[in-house]
């Protein structure tokens, strides 16, 4: 068996079984290193040279745990909770509704936002979901229905709008490679190439809105008050910290492209303005870790993954050998081409990653195969994003469940793995194979 099939899968396994994903990661990395022919040591050596690939994005997130821990000192995030909830016993159940709808909206417009107008991923869901979770929860939504909807805002954006992330994936990535593959990318509009996978998304959520999670799940309010601050004290000093600090946050990040100094610029804001009390600051700093860790163990240990299925070399034999299996056959070809990215970035957990290991082979077998240029975009970038939604070790499901699980209510693959999986890879497999063949 291919080293890459059974490490993806027994990863996957041991993930649905509730094995931790660190532990599944680490235990279906040297299994598919043993496979490959690495041999322990070497698996070893592999994983260990990948974990430094990690240790960025994990040290990005442990600050901006803290500096979500900060903000919720301020009470800004409360203010916005305390303005619904007041709302919530005002209303009559026609305007619970209304408010149900438009904290969706609200949720799915700043997901959104965080690819292309503030590009700043996931930084913003420890900083509002979780001081929203008491409202969330006394209107009773489902929060699998919540993790689709942030999913959703942090894939299609980058999938389709060149701006921000989506600059760098469409142009910087996608492009780049296939044109490095022999393609000649000269006026092609990479946008027109992913607008119908893109659409394939916007189903995926409209399923799981207007269908799948509609019914009211009940969850434990009393579990929500003894780890998130309902009741947080704040004025209008405090609120115009916090907005100065999210501010130079943001400018930072975008000035130094850090998430890092950003968010550590934040923090030293709250700290000099007195918001965050100087003797405090330690003990804050050290609860916004912890709340990241478990997303920065499992980046750490997702780029020790990728680097040992790179090490066996069993990507380019998995691609070759779906290559074999095509022959001349567009319409198997292309569904072989999106199965092998769905399986890569399901291992890896990133679309980033996955474009330039599958573009060297996929661009000629392509064009080989007499798909245009714009198919070759459109297969290449759909085979890519397949699998960033419901990969246990992709950040566009682990940052959810970071806001979403605070009071241990959300479990991260159940919730926020399968549901993502079921709506948005699988519509994408199909509008991807149907956008191959036609455009």
């Amino acid at each position: 068996m291919n080293a890459v099939v059974a490490a993806v899968g027994i990863m996957l396994i041991l993930s649905l079984c509730r094995v931790h994903v660190v532990v599944a990661l680490i235990v279906g990395a040297l299994a598919g290193g043993l496979l490959g022919g690495l041999g322990i040591e070497g698996s070893l050596a592999a994983f260990n040279k990948g974990l430094g690939g990690g240790a960025t994005v994990a040290l990005s997130y442990a600050l901006l745990g803290a500096f979500a821990v900060a903000i919720a000192k301020s009470g800004l995030a409360h203010a916005l909770a305390d303005k619904a909830l007041a709302m919530v016993g005002k209303q009559d159940a026609k305007g619970a509704g209304l408010l149900k709808w438009l904290l969706i909206a609200l949720l799915l417009v700043v997901a959104i936002s965080s690819q292309n107008i503030l590009p700043i991923h996931i930084a913003f869901i420890p900083l509002l979901v979780p001081p929203l979770l008491y409202v969330l929860s006394k209107l009773q939504l489902d929060r699998r229905l919540i993790a689709c909807v942030l999913t959703f805002g942090l894939i299609t954006p980058y999938m389709f709008l060149p701006v921000g992330f989506g600059g760098i994936f469409l142009n910087d990535i996608l492009l780049a490679n296939v044109a490095s593959g022999g393609v000649d990318t000269t006026g092609l509009d990479v946008t027109k190439a992913m607008a119908i996978p893109a659409l394939g998304m916007l189903c995926g959520l409209l399923v799981a809105v207007l269908f799948s999670y509609r019914k009211k799940r009940v969850y434990d309010l009393s579990k929500i008050e003894q780890v998130e601050r309902v009741d947080v004290a704040y004025n209008p000093l405090s609120l115009l910290v916090a907005g100065v600090a999210i501010g130079a946050a943001f400018v930072v990040q975008l000035w130094l492209d850090s998430m890092i100094i950003g968010a550590l610029a934040g923090f030293i804001i709250f700290s000099v303005s007195g918001v965050v009390r100087w003797k405090e600051a330690d003990g804050l700093f050290t609860e916004g870790m912890k709340m990241m860790a478990m997303i920065g163990f499992i980046m750490i240990a997702a780029a020790g993954f990728a680097e040992v299925m790179k090490a066996t070399g069993e990507v380019k034999t998995l691609v070759d050998s779906a290559a074999e299996l095509i022959g001349h056959d567009k319409a198997l070809g292309a569904l072989l081409m999106l199965l092998v990215g769905l399986l890569v970035t399901m291992g890896i957990g990133s679309s980033f990653s996955t474009v330039p290991i599958i573009a060297a082979i996929f661009v000629p077998l392509g064009m080989q195969l007499g798909f245009s240029p714009l198919a070759i975009l459109c297969i290449v970038g759909t085979a890519g994003a397949l699998g960033d939604a419901g990969s246990p070790a992709s950040d566009s499901t682990l940052g959810p469940t970071s806001g979403l699980n605070v009071d241990g209510q959300h479990n991260h693959i159940w919730d926020s793995v399968v549901p993502t999986f079921l709506h948005y890879n699988l519509p994408l497999l199909v509008f991807g194979w149907a956008a191959a063949m036609v455009i």
